[in-house]
C-alpha cells in the first residue's frame, strides 16, 4: 500500500546547518540570486546571519540586531547597500557575469 504524505505535515527546511563555510555561503546566494526575488534574497541573507550570529554580523556590518533582523524578513526589500554591508560581514561578495558566455 502506498502511503501519501501531506506536505503540510513535513516540518519547514532550515537552511543554515549546511551554511559552514563562506564557499557553501557563497554557492547558497548564487543559486538564490538567479531567482531574481528580492524577498528570497533577504530571507536567505537572513538564514546565513542566524548560522553564522546576527549579533555578530549585525555588528560587523554596523547596523544595530534590531535593524538587521528587519532588513532581513523574507517579506521585506532591503536596501542595495545594507545587501552589500552583510554580504561584506559574512565573507563574500555579490560579482557580475556575463548572462550567456
Amino acid at each position: 500500500m502506498n502511503k501519501r504524505i501531506n506536505v503540510a505535515d513535513l516540518p519547514e527546511f532550515e537552511a543554515a546547518p549546511y551554511l559552514d563555510s563562506e564557499a557553501a555561503i557563497a554557492a547558497y546566494l548564487t543559486d538564490i540570486l538567479e531567482a531574481n526575488d528580492g524577498a528570497l534574497l533577504a530571507a536567505a541573507l537572513g538564514d546565513i546571519a542566524r548560522a553564522r550570529g546576527m549579533t555578530e554580523i549585525a555588528k560587523s556590518a554596523g547596523i544595530t540586531r534590531e535593524a538587521l533582523y528587519k532588513a532581513l524578513r523574507p517579506d521585506s526589500a532591503p536596501r542595495f547597500d545594507t545587501v552589500n554591508r552583510v554580504c561584506a560581514a559574512l565573507g563574500v561578495r555579490l560579482v557580475a557575469k556575463p548572462m550567456h558566455g
